[in-house]
């Protein structure tokens, strides 16, 4: 028991000098290649092993034939060791500047994470890179596409801000030259430009405030059927105007806890659009009923459908889906020309939240979403159907600054 304890400690011993002997190695190779440094902690188990046969030999407890055999063994597996640490290493290298150049591309359009990299701990490495590799991808898709939708923002609002700065100007000059045949009408358009200016100044302020988080909500329990009917009442003098009719498509009584406010100008955009895109003597629906924890409510048009490549950008902001930038109403009619409908045709409502400019889809979007809600869209055999998703009374509301 006694020699087998001697035998310990010498080995013990005799590793550790080896240790003590590679410790200033070990410190050069900090920083180096990882393939010295698995050669170099091969090297030093060799070392150890034979160090510490040699001191047990030295204290008589190995023969002179036995040493030798013990040596010829650990040189032998040392080096075959020593090799496949060296083989190894290079493997683990490889992987690594394999992850080193992925890294460097990620999010690019050559981004490609190594498939088979050699150890779990690089291949874990590998799987996060091409996870943050699809975060980027899809971050700079909506930087991009945000930063399209800005330009043609900013292109369409400076035309929508031309075509009726330019009737009020003239109508101001014939005003002031007096040449105006009839100044009471003058007048009168000259105060709608003016309100549908106002409105597209109030569009552009609420969608700041959407797309900066900061918008503030009053939430209340009301019933969607009493949204529906405050929102129909706005419409119905534009639907008269363009002679469509607004049906019952099937509305429920239901409680939901929303900004009133809000909701009634989300319908409002919703109906606008859909009166404005339905030829005369068609049809407007409007419906809500329940659908799992939530309650959807649903406003169908008979526009002819939206194509599909295009569904996915109707709520974008400036998104009007065609070449023309102004529509008929944001075109100043001219005050010399009777209407068949006379004045009060005239001055009928044309901006129910709808600024002209695509902005009237992305208010509703921004809004439902503050109430933890979905908005929708697609077509049907006649038009096309968009939807908005509420949570129904008594599942959990966002906080009110988004």
């Amino acid at each position: 028991m006694i020699d087998m304890l001697i035998i310990v400690a010498l080995a013990a011993l005799g590793a550790l000098f080896a240790g003590v002997l590679a410790a200033p190695v070990i410190t050069w190779l900090r920083g180096r290649s990882v393939v010295l440094s698995m050669f170099a902690v091969a090297a030093l188990a060799v070392v150890a092993m034979a160090a510490s046969t040699v001191a047990v030999a030295l204290e008589m407890f190995l023969s002179n034939h036995d040493l030798r055999v013990v040596l010829i063994v650990v040189a032998v597996s040392g080096t075959i060791s020593l090799g496949a640490a060296l083989l190894f290493g290079r493997r683990i290298a490889a992987g690594s500047r394999e992850l080193a150049l992925a890294a460097a591309t990620v999010g690019g359009p050559g981004f490609a994470a190594p498939v088979d990299p050699p150890t779990s701990e690089l291949a874990a490495l590998a799987a996060a890179l091409e996870r943050a590799g699809s975060r980027l991808r899809a971050a700079q898709d909506r930087e991009r596409s945000l930063d399209t939708s800005r330009r043609e923002l900013i292109a369409w609002i400076s035309h929508d801000l031309r075509t009726p700065l330019a009737g009020l100007r003239a109508m101001a000059e014939a005003l002031e030259d007096g040449v105006a045949p009839d100044p009471g009408r003058f007048h009168t358009r000259i105060r709608v430009e003016a309100d549908r200016l106002s409105g597209m100044v109030d569009d552009l302020f609420e969608l700041s405030r959407i797309q900066a988080r900061s918008l503030e909500l009053t939430l209340t329990r009301v019933s969607v059927y009493d949204l529906i009917d405050d929102a129909l009442a706005t419409a119905r003098p534009l639907a008269h105007d363009r002679g469509v009719r607004l049906v019952d498509g099937g509305v429920a009584a239901l409680p939901v806890r929303v900004d009133a406010q809000a909701m009634t100008r989300v319908l409002g955009n919703l109906l606008v659009n859909a009166i404005r895109a339905t030829p005369a003597d068609g049809t407007v629906a409007v419906s809500a009923h329940p659908e799992g924890d939530r309650v959807v409510l649903g406003v169908a048009d008979g526009c002819g459908g939206i194509a599909e490549q295009d569904l996915s950008r109707v709520f974008d902001t400036g998104w009007r889906g065609g070449e023309a930038r102004t529509p008929p109403e944001a075109t100043v009619k001219d005050p010399w020309t009777p209407s068949e409908h006379g004045t009060a045709a005239a001055a009928a409502p044309e901006r129910h939240g709808d600024s002209g400019a695509g902005l009237g889809l992305a208010i509703v979007r921004g809004i439902v979403e503050a109430h933890a809600g979905h908005a929708s869209v697609r077509n049907t055999a006649v038009g096309c159907r968009f939807e908005i998703a509420l949570p129904a009374t008594g599942t959990p509301q966002p906080s009110q600054d988004m």
